[in-house]
């Protein structure tokens, strides 16, 4: 256990004034587990419910309480709560016409998928038409791997009883299914910053996984890419390839961790690893893939064809303009893209130039939301795709609680927004209002967006880095020496500086290769 008396609040702390160089400390010993208690003012405070944080003489992780069965529990109890808060829908108010499902806030579209794209009949999705679609919904419109889960679910479902009945029962059978998911991503994470994995909490109480986790089936593809950021964290690339590859094929933002990972592995001079990792993913993504490719084309790309087709929606700054402007974006595509690039290209500035080389948690953390804050649709769930990442970006219980709880009102406030504008008798919030939640969503998002940027802009704020820790989700990375840098990384090398920012071990950042000496001529 190590403790930590770091005052976040006191600034950058190294020689020389307040703006100099963290400075350089060993690595920690990695049998020893650090308490959030020790060191995070919320948790500390919080822990006093409990009997306050604990001593010297704990003895942590050596009984059959270790973290990973203790976070499982945390997350299955929650799983469970969010079932029980799904039951005013799961009784009668799915099955209800108008606002019932969303006055109660326990919206979800599983229920309703089961008959709306085919399932209750029998048809196999990306395979047999949907019956009574036209347009680009003639197949299911999600990738190949989350189909397969949804099919997987319809299997299990019995086929007996009434429609509803058997809706029930699906919904049942995927929150099960995803409350497994939602276990896997924990232990992934709890085994990702192998010292801290009580950070993983954040993930299992999470008031999003209570209200989100059931909407849709994005808890497969957290899965998959937590297990994907463990498997780089234990340095095994090709693993982690494999399941960056499944991730993305179950939902598309997986993809977004490979740009982090090759600036990381460029400034670091990892390529063989990066090329290891990236034949993993192409491998599995095709894999997967492939087959239904073969097997009808115009199927397998519903998703794709629906996305770039899809308009303005709900939770997005873009439905905020149209709906000010009265008219939509004719080249909405065009502005998506043109942020998304410079967005991109700004992330892997500050991965080249950062002083100290940011973390991979951090700069994939900030990809996934910057396509958040400009994709053309928000959807509740969607904040669990940066919820186990922001666990590893900025393990902090107040910023992380800032962040939840605009998003806990961003979901009641669509909900409510919805039971206005379906229900007769317009109960909830109207469009004012509903345009405040995603300001808020937003504002939320882009508030942890700058703490990270500022702990990666001055390691020495950064909680992970404390103890001397250097990158533990950078697998490869972790303690590796800089082959290339830009900007103010460059300007430190060249002024000598740069040792107060380089992690102290084995490796000499700084040192120059040593040449051969010339053979003497005989």
């Amino acid at each position: 256990m190590t403790s930590s008396d770091r005052d976040e609040s006191a600034g950058p702390a190294g020689p020389g004034d307040a703006a100099g160089p963290v400075v350089a400390t060993a690595a920690p010993p990695v049998n020893t587990v650090v308490v959030p208690a020790d060191e995070d003012p919320v948790a500390a405070a919080s822990s006093e419910v409990i009997g306050g944080p604990p001593g010297r003489r704990a003895l942590l992780g050596v009984s059959w309480w270790i973290p990973a069965r203790f976070l499982a529990l945390a997350v299955i109890v929650i799983s469970v709560l969010g079932m029980v808060q799904k039951a005013p829908c799961y009784n009668q108010a799915w099955f209800q016409p108008g606002s019932p499902q969303y006055i109660h806030a326990c919206y979800s579209d599983i229920p309703h998928l089961f008959s709306g794209r085919g399932f209750s009949a029998g048809l196999h999705p990306y395979v047999d038409r949907i019956p009574g679609t036209s347009g680009d919904l003639q197949y299911l419109e999600y990738p190949v791997l989350t189909g397969l889960f949804m099919q997987v679910a319809a299997w299990l479902t019995p086929g007996a009883g009434t429609s509803q009945d058997q809706e029930r029962w699906f919904w049942a059978i995927n929150a099960g299914l995803l409350m497994a998911c939602a276990v896997v991503a924990v232990v992934a994470l709890s085994r990702t910053h192998r010292r801290r994995p009580w950070d993983a909490l954040l993930f299992a109480l999470a008031p999003v996984l209570l209200l989100n986790g059931t909407v849709n089936w994005d808890l497969l593809a957290v899965a998959l890419a937590a297990v994907a950021m463990a498997w780089w964290s234990g340095s095994r690339p090709g693993w982690a390839g494999v399941f960056i590859g499944l991730a993305t094929a179950a939902k598309l933002y997986p993809v977004l961790l490979l740009g982090p990972l090759l600036v990381l592995c460029w400034r670091a001079g990892k390529w063989r690893e990066f090329r290891v990792m990236l034949a993993g993913a192409a491998g599995s993504w095709l894999l997967v893939n492939l087959p239904i490719m073969a097997a009808n084309w115009q199927g397998w790309s519903t998703f794709y064809v629906f996305s770039k087709h899809r308009a303005e929606d709900y939770g997005s700054f873009w439905l905020i303009l149209m709906q000010s402007r009265g008219t939509g974006l004719a080249d909405l595509d065009l502005y998506i893209g043109v942020l998304m690039v410079l967005g991109c290209l700004a992330i892997a500035w500050l991965g080249f130039t950062a002083p100290r080389r940011p973390r991979f948690a951090q700069l994939a953390f900030l990809v996934v939301a910057l396509f958040v804050l400009v994709n053309k649709v928000y959807s509740p769930q969607y904040a669990l795709w940066l919820l186990p990442l922001a666990v590893l970006a900025r393990p902090r219980w107040r910023d992380f609680l800032i962040w939840q709880a605009c998003e806990v009102l961003y979901t009641l406030g669509i909900w409510s927004h919805l039971g206005f504008v379906t229900g007769p008798k317009q109960h909830g919030i109207g469009e004012a209002w509903y345009h405040f939640a995603v300001v808020l969503h937003l504002l939320g998002t882009l508030y942890l967006v700058v703490m990270v940027v500022r702990d990666a802009l001055q390691p020495d704020r950064d909680p992970v880095r404390w103890d001397g820790s250097d990158d533990p989700s950078g697998g490869v990375l972790d303690r590796a020496p800089d082959v290339f840098v830009l900007g103010t990384a460059r300007t430190l090398r060249e002024e000598e500086s740069y040792a107060g920012y380089a992690p102290a071990g084995s490796e000499q950042w700084l040192d120059e290769p040593e040449l051969p000496e010339p053979a003497e001529k005989a």
